[in-house]
């Protein structure tokens, strides 16, 4: 159902509709963890591996990643951070969007995500930063 806001002519569309498209997003998340918690990353064969480490041994910033998600959903929170922690920091902050997406969606206002050039750039320190510490020898701690 949608209604004409006579005021700004806009049309404003119902609660449920306005969810469709959060609720859309966290069925395939939850579908994508689902299948990485029933089939063990751990177990050769059933992923592909990553190029850089398979050719090069140095680990990726998502080195670990699906061993992490495969750990988390099974509640091992600890084996989680040490298959890759940057990637269970990752599993939290879409928790935090998404739900900050799914209230301005009931209250009818658009969520815009418009980062900074110094957050990004503060990500893209980050991400550099992880991937060359865990592959330094004091950065064992983050092998996965």
């Amino acid at each position: 159902m949608h209604t004409v806001n006579a005021d700004s002519r806009r049309v404003t569309r119902s609660v449920p509709s306005r969810l469709a498209a959060p609720a859309g997003v966290l069925a395939a998340v939850a579908a994508a963890f689902a299948y990485v918690g029933a089939v063990d990353p751990n177990e050769p064969g059933h992923y592909p591996v990553c190029p850089l480490l398979h050719y090069t041994g140095l680990y990726c910033p998502g080195c670990g990643g699906l061993r992490s998600a495969h750990a988390f959903v099974h509640g091992d929170v600890a084996a989680a951070l040490q298959g890759n922690a940057l990637a269970v920091l990752g599993y939290l902050g879409f928790a935090v969007l998404w739900t900050v997406w799914v209230v301005h969606a009931v209250r009818g206002r658009p969520l815009r995500i418009d980062p900074r050039p110094a957050q990004v750039w503060t990500f893209g320190a980050l991400l550099l930063v992880f991937t060359v510490v865990r592959n330094l020898s004091f950065g064992g701690w983050l092998h996965p």
